[in-house]
């Protein structure tokens, strides 16, 4: 379990703190391990919600579904055998719009996890996306009580929610940003100044579980059993601004997330798994040229030496 942090000063996320807050146990069969539903895979990126999808397999999520434009649909199911593919409406350029939802209907019922975002490229489609998921969710009567899967939003579903922000109150207490540095900056609306503090203000800001650049930061008002609200990663980043690593990260806070963890647990071990993934990899091949398809590969491994 984490400890409080300092006047503000970060927790630091060390293998220590971590077997010190297990993951949940397996359970007996997948559905115990719970569903990820990754929303994303334009016809020109459908491989960054491939990279999400099997980094949430790696992090020990029972069952995946991947909704991608319907022109890639069938590559997709075939390039990851071990995931649902259905494909969604998209424009003739390939960009997936926020229509056809009912085609996942019964998988957004039932997901533990949804993640929105690997391989969106389009922002204001992105932006028309998160305006349906969430109209969907106040037809079915949400209410604004943390109930529901989580929602993880990665690359132009960030940007996104900044135009929704009057309407995503059923997604408080349940949704987790996983911003780079310039997303951070469109989430606050100005340049980045003080990492740390921004980092806690766009938590608080959009009541959400947030990791970026290896720090984690929890809203003040989230009711979870965790007591730090600010933790820091002390794994090192050599190799990790590639292509597609943030596809990795997301795809693992998700598949974590819906296993039972916490949001801010789920952000912690997925961000630390992420950067002791790269270590792992630099020490093996060097610190530049690995791939992020290479970092979901040791995430198993890396969670069976921490959770022991």
């Amino acid at each position: 379990m984490s400890t409080p942090s300092d006047s503000g000063s970060p927790t630091l996320v060390t293998p220590s703190l971590l077997r010190d807050w297990p993951l949940p146990a397996p359970g007996e069969d997948k559905y115990s391990r719970g569903s990820v539903l990754v929303i994303g895979g334009a016809r020109a990126t459908p491989g960054a919600a491939l990279l999400a999808g099997a980094a949430a397999l790696r992090a020990g999520a029972g069952k995946l579904t991947l909704a991608v434009a319907e022109s890639v649909a069938v590559q997709v199911g075939v390039a990851l055998p071990e995931c649902g593919a259905m494909g969604l409406p998209e424009t003739s350029s390939g960009s997936v719009t926020g229509e056809g939802l009912d085609r996942i209907s019964s998988y957004l019922d039932n997901a533990d996890a949804i993640l929105v975002g690997p391989g969106l490229d389009d922002p204001d489609l992105a932006e028309d996306l998160l305006r349906a998921l969430l109209e969907r969710e106040a037809a079915a009567g949400e209410k604004d009580d943390g109930g529901g899967p989580a929602v993880v939003l990665d690359a132009f579903a960030l940007g996104a929610l900044v135009n929704v922000a009057d309407r995503f109150g059923p997604w408080k207490g349940r949704l987790i940003l996983t911003p780079n540095p310039k997303e951070a900056e469109i989430l606050l609306g100005r340049d980045l100044k003080d990492l740390p503090a921004d980092v806690v203000e766009i938590s608080d800001r959009y009541q959400a579980v947030v990791s970026c650049q290896g720090l984690i930061a929890r809203p003040s008002g989230l009711d979870v059993p965790e007591e730090s609200e600010l933790w820091k990663i002390t794994t090192g980043y050599g190799g990790l601004g590639t292509s597609g690593s943030g596809d990795v990260l997301a795809g693992a806070i998700a598949g974590l997330r819906a296993r039972g963890t916490t949001g801010p647990q789920a952000a912690c071990w997925g961000t630390h798994l992420h950067a002791a993934a790269a270590d792992r990899l630099a020490s093996r091949l060097g610190p530049l040229g690995f791939l992020a398809r290479e970092l979901a590969d040791e995430l198993p491994a890396l969670m069976l030496e921490l959770n022991t």
